[in-house]
């Protein structure tokens, strides 16, 4: 029997339930207890990128994660890999909301190198296809964008991914491409979002698209998010590859929001002898405002704390208009006090070293000094005795 361990981070399990780095992947936290794998015949399937579905292993058959299985499809079949068995199955359909008393499709037997073969050589036309597509409807003046194309496991049918802005009549197209490529023709439209998660890249923050490496469920952004972080509103900076708002721009903006209920309101004007300043700019981290004597440029800016904005709403509130806006003149910063993370120095043992080449040097001048009076140690044991 053959057991597998990931990097200490699953349980050692036979039927090797480690981790896979997928999207899409759900942990079977309970893959090493028997009772939760016989609980259910349904098993999931993934195909290729973020295809996923739920079949029946009406067969009986060893099914564990990683197998490639061939399951039933229409037209022919499909080759796929086994993502999960078990208990956690059923919790997942009723995620999707999938019932079990609905007709499910049935796994047809464990993939033979006859399948893999031939899903191979229909994998490797895929690209081929999808430029040779994009030139059919190119000529046909279709306003749209074939962005993936994926064969079935046994080469009768293609699914062709397609993002457009607005509704494409692509009859005539799925005419020419059965024409050409001799195979049954399906059409998904995805979001722009959808297409970059399934091309991939690496974004200006170094690491690798959300959409491609965690993210399934996409939620709109909208640029008051960028407003509430204060955040340039540069449609170069705040758009991602996929030419739409920054998914990451939603990640924070619930603790700003949460931060600036100790800030008084941006629409409060401070009123001054001198002039009625207005707000420009809210350092969050710095507890920090920032205002302007002019409404929309900035002009004669002036930095406050949000404890003295407070005191100046309040006297504005009472008929009082303080000199200026800093207080006593000059607005006071703030002490930083910097003390060490650490229990003890990280220098604590270069002191003991200094000591020690000290005692060194000491000894060997002492040596080095009485040359006349040459120095003899005699080294006895415990029970040594004198006779």
């Amino acid at each position: 029997m053959d057991y597998q361990l990931y990097n200490g981070q699953c349980c050692i399990n036979s039927k090797g339930c480690c981790r896979h780095r997928n999207k899409l992947n759900t942990y079977d936290w309970l893959c090493d207890i028997p009772q939760a794998q016989q609980v259910t015949d349904y098993v999931e399937v993934q195909f290729k990128n973020t295809r996923k579905d739920y079949y029946l292993n009406s067969n009986k058959l060893d099914l564990a994660k990683g197998d490639i299985v061939a399951v039933e499809s229409s037209p022919g079949h499909d080759i796929g890999t086994i993502t999960l068995t078990g208990k956690l199955v059923l919790l997942q359909m009723k995620k999707h909301r999938i019932r079990p008393d609905v007709e499910i499709r049935r796994v047809y037997r464990k993939a033979k190198p006859v399948d893999i073969d031939k899903y191979e050589e229909a994998k490797a036309k895929e690209h081929q296809t999808m430029i040779r597509a994009r030139k059919i409807a190119e000529a046909l003046g279709l306003k749209m964008k074939i962005g993936d194309v994926e064969y079935q496991g046994d080469g009768n049918k293609a699914i062709f991914y397609y993002i457009a802005d607005e509704r494409v009549d692509f009859r005539q197209l799925i005419k020419d491409l059965a024409e050409a490529f001799r195979v049954r023709i399906e059409m998904k439209q995805i979001g722009a979002r959808q297409e970059a998660g399934r091309i991939g890249g690496i974004g200006p923050c170094g690491r690798e698209l959300c959409c491609s490496g965690w993210m399934c469920n996409f939620v709109s952004v909208a640029t008051g998010a960028a407003r509430i972080q204060d955040i340039s509103l540069n449609p170069q900076k705040l758009a991602g590859q996929c030419a739409k708002l920054k998914c990451c721009l939603n990640y924070e903006v619930n603790s700003y929001m949460e931060a600036q209920r100790k800030f008084p309101s941006r629409e409060i004007q401070l009123e001054t002898k001198d002039a009625t300043y207005y707000h420009f700019k809210t350092d969050v981290f710095g507890n920090q405002m920032q205002y302007s004597t002019d409404k929309h440029l900035a002009s004669n800016l002036v930095t406050i704390s949000s404890e003295r904005a407070y005191e100046i709403i309040y006297q504005n509130r009472k008929g009082q208009k303080p000199l200026s806006l800093l207080s006593d003149g000059k607005e006071a910063k703030p002490k930083r006090e910097y003390h060490d993370i650490l229990e003890e120095s990280v220098t604590r043992f270069d002191s003991a070293k200094k000591k020690k080449k000290q005692h060194n040097r000491e000894w060997k001048s002492q040596e080095q000094g009485n040359t006349s009076e040459p120095r003899v140690f005699v080294h006895q044991p415990k029970n040594f005795q004198k006779k």
